[in-house]
């Protein structure tokens, strides 16, 4: 047996986490610096592998893609990337592959990359994506035999364009694309998610000419970026939830930091509503802590600023632990409940309902297919005792679900695909073991 965590579960957990940085930060500005002439040196990168797949992929490329895992940082420079084809076996293990459309095509004029890998968590909107890049004066074709989409790029992206839905990766795609662009480019109906900020942020402190104003963003275009100062990643808001609910599932506490409250304020609002324990020790510093017998809650999951998707699955498995009913619906992806059966294996009672919605291609984010059978909600019924079992990983978020699970679980679990959890969870293990918990990875 191996790629499998061992855990002896069913004690309190107690002790204090320091966040990593994010890994949706992370990802999108390594991408981001091979778009500044000299490159970028990047600090509170996380180890993770999700990171260790794009650097590998950027040096296949030709680039310059260097981490000192001691300091965690990472030093980025494409100005020699002599490629512009991305290979099928790293596009398949990574999404964000795809945001490599930006550089690359203002490197060569054209290239071709495959239908991106990740997590299978529903179709993400690519289709939104492709149709933003059209907007601004891309030619993009893709080919049904080989899997890849082929993009050219004659003369300076220029336009508007309009998301039918608002996506978090089109967003920060189409800024990429835009900020050598001509004149000014304005994207409307954009995500809002507090890492697109972070982007933003490096791109201007590079040179870029960018305006946010809710889900509105003005780009200028500019001649070239540059950078004289290293940049810092900000901290992982999923990773804060993560081992908030952890604390107060097992019926211990965490001290979190260093993380602005805002980054995590609607899951905090719905904490409270649930009874569960929270103390804002400082600015970025937080105690979250169980307080006493957790109440059902009802939620909906929405882009930022509402509940967010990558947080439910981490909710669902602290529900079980709550008296009384709760419902969880997902309005983002069409597949975020591959741990529903897992859970059920160490005694969770979850069972799917349908949620009477009147407009669901309205109501939903991703798109909607009227033909097809969606399970959109799960109704669970707590507090129950959870026991060991064997778990298997199919995604991220799942994951850590699965492991907090087995964790508040009498006995011994085995949960399978530990690799997977550790795409976005740096030293998930070794964290885990300084608030006690029994946990071996094997």
């Amino acid at each position: 047996m191996e790629d499998a965590y061992i855990i002896n579960g069913g004690k309190p957990l107690h002790g204090q986490i320091k966040l990593s940085g994010a890994k949706n930060v992370a990802l999108k500005v390594i991408i981001a610096s091979l778009m500044v002439e000299g490159g970028a040196v990047l600090h509170n990168i996380p180890r993770i592998n999700d990171v260790f797949e794009l650097l590998n992929l950027i040096k296949a490329l030709g680039g310059r893609a260097e981490f000192d895992k001691e300091k965690n940082t990472v030093v980025i420079d494409g100005d020699n990337i002599n490629k512009n084809e991305v290979d099928l076996l790293f596009a398949s293990k990574i999404r964000v592959s795809f945001m490599l459309f930006a550089p690359l095509l203002k490197k060569f004029g054209r290239c071709r990359i495959p239908n991106p890998g990740g997590c299978r968590i529903g179709a993400r909107p690519i289709d939104r994506i492709v149709d933003g890049m059209k907007a601004l004066g891309v030619a993009v074709r893709y080919e049904h035999d080989t899997g890849y989409y082929q993009a050219e790029m004659k003369g300076k992206p220029q336009g508007k364009f309009i998301f039918g839905k608002p996506s978090h990766t089109g967003t920060e795609l189409l800024i990429l694309m835009s900020i050598f662009g001509e004149g000014t480019i304005l994207l409307e109906n954009c995500a809002r998610e507090p890492e697109i900020k972070d982007m933003i942020d490096f791109l201007n402190t590079s040179g870029a000419k960018i305006k946010q104003n809710g889900a509105v963003i003005e780009i200028t275009g500019v001649a070239t970026l540059h950078r004289s100062q290293p940049f810092a990643i900000t901290a992982d808001r999923n990773e804060a939830v993560t081992y908030a609910s952890l604390a107060i599932a097992t019926k211990g506490e965490a001290i979190i930091s260093s993380i602005p409250e805002k980054m995590i304020d609607s899951f905090i609002v719905h904490l409270q509503a649930a009874n569960g324990g929270y103390e804002k020790i400082n600015d970025t510093t937080f105690r979250f802590f169980y307080k006493g017998e957790l109440k059902a809650t009802n939620i909906e999951t929405e882009p930022h600023p509402g509940f967010m998707t990558d947080w439910q699955p981490n909710w669902a498995v602290l529900m079980t632990q709550a008296k009384g009913i709760s419902l969880i619906t997902e309005r983002v992806f069409e597949n975020r409940f591959s741990y529903v059966e897992e859970l059920r294996k160490l005694g969770a009672e979850i069972e799917f309902i349908k949620p009477p919605v009147s407009n669901p291609a309205e109501y939903f984010f991703f798109n909607f297919d009227p033909v097809k059978k969606y399970n959109q909600a799960i109704k669970i019924k707590g507090p129950v005792k959870l026991h060991g079992g064997a778990l298997t990983i199919a995604d991220l978020r799942a994951g850590a679900t699965l492991a907090i699970g087995a964790l508040m679980a009498e006995g011994e679990s085995v949960v399978n695909g530990a690799s997977i959890l550790e795409r976005g969870y740096e030293n998930f293990d070794e964290k885990v073991r300084s608030l006690g918990g029994n946990i071996v990875k094997i």
